[in-house]
């Protein structure tokens, strides 16, 4: 869980990203004033996007952290439900330490090279610190430190669904399989969304929304 929601967050940033890059473009296309120093850029824009983007993205990292324990905990029981919890907080805590690490490591290693470390800044060595930059930013900014709320939020749905997931009376049998099916189905679109369109297919749809 942690690796996949960890997923989740760096193709949310992916995402946000390009729309921010291609309404930069649109705006130096659309007003050349702006690199002559005789117009100012539209801030607001940018940040409508990001804003938007950052209320619409968590939607996928939300539905995992909710109905992941309650498949394991309605779906194999309270034992696997705490096995789960515990491994879910050791790969998640050593994930966010390595994730907020090497992040860190790759930003300061693209500001050490661009000091005149290896040649500086238009070398093959600057070109391979701006990649390793360019994923160390949702690293250390985004994917590591949500795994913590993400732990919280698990514990807590595990807290509160425990005591139910060791009742089978009556008709609680038909329940359980009820809410299996249902966090199924929900992490399934959860992984569905996340997944959707290419930087290709994204990059098309912005243009296109902006042509028009």
């Amino acid at each position: 869980v942690p690796f996949l929601f960890s997923s989740f967050a760096i193709k949310a940033v992916s995402r946000a990203a390009y729309q921010i890059v291609f309404e930069v473009r649109r705006q130096l296309r659309m007003h050349p004033g702006i690199m002559e120093g005789k117009e100012l850029p539209d801030y607001s824009a940018c940040v409508d996007i990001v804003t938007a983007a950052s209320q619409k993205e968590l939607l996928g990292p939300g539905i995992l952290a909710i109905f992941s324990p309650l498949l394991v905990g309605f779906g194999l029981g309270a034992g696997a439900l705490g096995g789960f919890l515990g491994g879910t907080i050791l790969t998640g805590q050593l994930m966010a330490v390595f994730m907020s690490n090497a992040g860190a490591n790759w930003d300061n290693a693209k500001k050490k090279v661009e000091d005149g470390f290896l040649g500086g800044k238009g070398t093959d060595v600057h070109k391979a610190s701006v990649v390793g930059d360019t994923v160390g930013d949702p690293f250390k900014d985004t994917a590591g430190p949500a795994l913590n709320p993400m732990i919280k939020v698990m514990n807590l749905v595990a807290i509160l669904a425990a005591p139910f997931t060791t009742v089978e009376l009556g008709g609680v049998t038909a329940l359980r399989v009820s809410i299996v099916i249902l966090s199924i189905v929900a992490l399934s679109i959860a992984v569905i969304f996340s997944k959707r369109g290419s930087i290709a297919e994204e990059s098309l749809a912005i243009e296109t929304k902006q042509a028009a």
